[in-house]
């Protein structure tokens, strides 16, 4: 196996996880918005925190990006090359979203922006590769 085809190997499988992780980052966005659209007292926020928004209003927000993150994601998945670089600002906006969000749910927002983060580092390490 020549040095080229293994680069082309790990660009792929990369390429395969970044979109199934922005795929399901969506799917969570898109949950976490319609629990917080559909019922407020399903979360709990914590005192005294310096971001204080309307649930719903976040709910809808929520919403809107898990579905954008989610066609993204599919089309990394279909081998759109414009999705890439879409893919790594959503994967930046889904984990600064997801940051004011940790007074509603810490854990999941948490989780969401360990995915954020793999996506970035995937995204970008394809796209770093496609220069050469």
């Amino acid at each position: 196996m020549s040095p080229a085809t293994t680069e082309n190997s790990w660009a792929s499988g990369l390429g395969i996880f970044a979109g199934a992780a922005l795929l399901t980052v969506g799917v969570f966005q898109f949950l976490e918005g319609v629990a917080a659209a559909a019922k407020d007292d399903v979360f709990v926020r914590t005192t005294n925190y310096v971001f204080s928004f309307d649930l719903t209003t976040w709910g809808w927000v929520h919403i809107v990006a898990g579905i954008v993150i989610a066609v993204v994601g599919g089309s990394i998945l279909a081998g759109q090359r414009w999705a890439l670089l879409a893919g790594v600002v959503l994967a930046m906006l889904s984990a600064l979203l997801n940051f004011v969000w940790l007074p509603y749910y810490p854990v999941w927002a948490v989780v969401v922006i360990a995915f954020d983060i793999a996506v970035i580092w995937a995204l970008s390490t394809i796209l770093g590769n496609s220069r050469h």
